[in-house]
This record gives C-alpha cells, structure tokens and sequence, in this order.
C-alpha cells in the first residue's frame, strides 16, 4: 500500500523531478506534486510524494526530515487527510427582517 509523505520548506525553484531524485535514493517513488500558486504558477513551498510502501515512507521520513535542499531546511513527515473545507465565503447572508426588505 502507497503511503504519502509532506515535504515542506522547498525551495521556491524546486521541481518535481527534482524531489523525485531525492526521494527515489530511499525507495520505490509512487508520484510526486509540488504544489504551486493557481494564479502565479510559483510554487508555494511544500508538496508531497507517494512511496510505494510504508517501510519505504518511512525511512526517507528519518533520512530527509530535517536536511538542507538549496540552503533551506526539510520538513518531511507524514501526510495527514486534507481537512474538508466549509464551504464559507462570500458576502453576508441571506436577508434579516423588515429593515433588509428592498
């Protein structure tokens, strides 16, 4: 079973053939994303790599957490499921009493 791996503190110019060679020296790599801004294209500094197993995952976890990739530090852990979002936003609510009528 793939397990996922967060990788934060990337250089801003990191690639992601470039994470998959870092990650690939410690097991079998299963994928690998970058997360980037929507609008700018720009990463944004984090993204994250499927391995192909657990034992794999973790040994690049102990292996990279913590070590330098173009003078900034890693932080790699394990990926925890993504928080459903509230699908707040917006302006306001709907209309309040007789003050709010048009």
């Amino acid at each position: 079973m793939a397990s996922k791996i967060y990788v934060g503190g990337l250089p801003f110019s990191a690639t992601e053939p470039q994470l998959n060679e870092l990650f690939a020296a410690h097991g079998t790599v299963e994928s690998v994303r970058v997360i980037t801004d929507k609008f700018t294209g720009q990463s944004r500094g984090f993204g994250f790599v499927e391995m192909s197993t657990t034992e794999e995952a973790k040994k690049a976890i102990a292996a990279l957490n913590g070590t330098q990739m173009d003078g900034r530090t890693l932080t790699v852990n394990e990926a925890k499921p993504q928080e459903p979002r509230s699908g707040g936003g917006g302006f306001g609510g709907g209309r309040g009493g007789k003050r709010d009528r048009w």
